[in-house]
């Protein structure tokens, strides 16, 4: 590492702020490309990457709103491409499983000329804590069209520490790390650990996918995540990923956090209190 700063796009969101506390912690100089930086970085405005990729050393690329999304791939790949110009070689992507979108933009990084690392991840357990389904956990009742398909959920600290050590540390280079928990739970089963840990009655209710479009059509959300979220219940949580890794283990040298915990810490904060 050199005394460049490390530029964190979607530095504000749930990888992105942790990953900056951790770099500041070891004095390690940090740029937030968010809209709200300084300089200003904007997804959808490509002459802001330039003035936000200038004089860094390395980048972590969280992609707004989500790397599946249609045409993410694309543009993180001219996005690689400019770092790379630029002279900025080390970059770290953050992906998801068993996503299309998310492997396109893989394959791309490793086509760009940078010296990659790729960090392919599970369902975040902070989903239930700082998204969309805070509303309904506060309801008493989260309502959504998955069965019992196992999850690895995958806590968002162990994340950013992983990609803290791909950037700060040698050896990681061209490597893809897929990153889970330490076991499965169905949805059904998370709500009911969430429900333990906060001494409330959470119930889970499978709905159909009718229902859910219904519902979010009810809360009025900008069509991307509308149709993420659409994307992410009606297709990827169809037990493709069903299946635990050893990437926080052999980033880390850790066992990854587990679930249970990440509620019992959650819910001392209050976050889940009626």
């Amino acid at each position: 590492m050199t005394d460049k700063p490390i530029l964190i796009l979607g530095g504000t969101g749930k990888t992105g702020r942790r990953l900056a506390g951790l770099l500041t912690a070891h004095g390690v100089p940090v740029r937030i490309g968010s809209r709200s930086g300084i300089p200003r970085f904007d997804w959808e405005v490509p002459a802001t990457w330039g003035p936000a990729v200038q004089g860094v050393g390395a980048v972590y690329i969280s992609y707004y709103p989500d790397i599946a999304v249609p045409g993410a791939a694309e543009i993180v790949d001219a996005f690689a491409r400019l770092a790379v110009q630029h002279g900025v070689r080390r970059l770290v992507l953050l992906s998801g499983r068993g996503e299309h979108e998310a492997q396109r933009a893989e394959e791309m990084l490793k086509a760009s000329g940078a010296d990659w690392t790729i960090l392919r991840c599970a369902w975040f357990s902070q989903n239930f804590s700082e998204g969309f389904l805070v509303e309904s956990l506060l309801q008493g009742e989260v309502a959504l069209p998955v069965g019992d398909v196992g999850e690895p959920f995958v806590d968002a600290d162990d994340i950013a520490e992983a990609a803290f050590v791909a950037l700060t540390e040698p050896g990681h280079v061209g490597q893809l790390y897929e990153l889970t928990g330490p076991r499965l739970l169905s949805f059904a089963e998370a709500v009911a650990e969430i429900a333990k840990a906060a001494d409330r009655d959470i119930r889970y209710a499978r709905i159909s996918h009718d229902e859910f479009t219904a519902a979010m059509a009810a809360h009025d959300l900008p069509p991307e995540f509308a149709w993420l979220l659409n994307e992410l219940f009606t297709q990827v949580l169809d037990g493709r990923n069903e299946t635990l890794t050893d990437g926080v283990q052999r980033l880390l040298g850790r066992a990854p956090k587990d679930f249970a915990a990440y509620a019992t810490e959650t819910a001392a904060t209050g976050i889940w209190s009626s």
